[in-house]
């Protein structure tokens, strides 16, 4: 098989972005968080380290960062507790190991790393994957941690409209989109993916989305790498990053148009929205979304870090791809 020989990194830190609620001050404060997980993660692979280390490591710094609904940044549940899900996988062996509903877990990406790389399972949740974690030693803290006044905040927001038998007033408390990934290519021309997410804010019953779910919002295999950002429930139905990665892989399509497909038309056909990342053996990048905007950010040949935040602002997916015909066969 044939693939670059310049490393790729491309990073989502959420859709469903609104131009309207986003201030100078947060504005500026993403894009550096954005770059500097950019920057970490493509050390890791210009240091020759595999695509899981840049994924990781990408993933890590944004959940470390409150902006982001991830880690640190984790929306509450309708009950005031943090519940989070992460999934990594590697494209070339596939390999993947995943966490849903953890409550102490500093970074669920490292456990689910841990549950690919130290047991014998796929994934754990809950109370069980958090008893592995520390058999683990990875790093568990109090909850109170996760606690942020702007989470906070939205969760009392939305608890009064759920009184009031009321929806939820604005994109910010009732959005599904809240999660960050990362895809990367190394320079042995393996692909690998990861996401990391704290759900949706005031969800109930021990909701769990696409994020954690291998097939839905994280999938990666020898041609392809997926992270979606988006309505989990739709995500699942349509086996998102799965069917990408299978017309990439399996129908030979041009992963622009894969990604867009399965996010531009299938999804919303169904009533769901969000976006994704995608990234193929040859280093084609694919960013589609149909919100206002999606955190993301990309690294490759030049080593410059770019990062977009709205729909207007350009990036290397913006060209349309051709349409396919009849006779596009390999």
């Amino acid at each position: 098989m044939t693939h670059a020989t310049t490393p790729v990194l491309i990073i989502h830190g959420g859709s469903g972005v609104v131009r309207r609620d986003m201030t100078p001050a947060k504005e500026k404060a993403v894009r550096a968080a954005m770059t500097k997980a950019l920057l970490d993660g493509y050390a890791q692979l210009k240091a020759g380290k595999p695509a899981l280390d840049a994924v990781t490591t990408a993933i890590t710094v944004l959940e470390d960062d409150s902006n982001f609904n991830a880690g640190k940044g984790s929306v509450f549940t309708h009950d005031g507790k943090n519940e989070m899900d992460a999934a990594i996988m590697d494209g070339d062996t596939l390999r993947a190991g995943s966490v849903a509903a953890v409550h102490r877990v500093k970074n669920p990406i490292l456990l689910a790393r841990a549950v690919m790389e130290h047991s014998s399972h796929v994934m754990l949740v809950g109370d069980g994957a958090e008893a592995f974690a520390k058999e683990q030693g990875i790093t568990l803290v109090d909850p109170s941690y996760f606690r942020t006044e702007e989470r906070w905040q939205q969760l009392q927001k939305a608890l009064k409209e759920d009184a009031a038998k009321q929806p939820h007033a604005d994109l910010e408390t009732a959005k599904h989109f809240g999660t960050v990934g990362a895809v990367a290519l190394d320079s042995d021309g393996h692909l690998a993916a990861g996401t990391s997410t704290g759900g949706m804010n005031d969800k109930r019953w021990g909701r769990v989305g696409d994020s954690p779910i291998i097939g839905a919002g994280t999938y990666a295999n020898a041609q392809c790498a997926v992270s979606g950002t988006g309505w989990g429930e739709f995500y699942i139905r349509t086996v998102a990053a799965h069917e990408i990665c299978m017309k990439v892989s399996m129908l030979n399509e041009p992963i622009q148009r894969a990604a867009a497909e399965v996010i531009n038309q299938e999804i919303p056909s169904m009533g769901g929205n969000g976006g994704a990342i995608a990234l193929d053996s040859d280093g084609h990048i694919a960013m589609p979304f149909n919100t206002d905007g999606m955190y993301r950010g990309w690294i490759g040949a030049d080593g410059v870090p770019h990062v977009a935040i709205y729909d207007d602002e350009p990036d290397p997916s913006n060209q349309t791809p051709a349409p396919a015909t009849s006779s596009a066969q390999d």
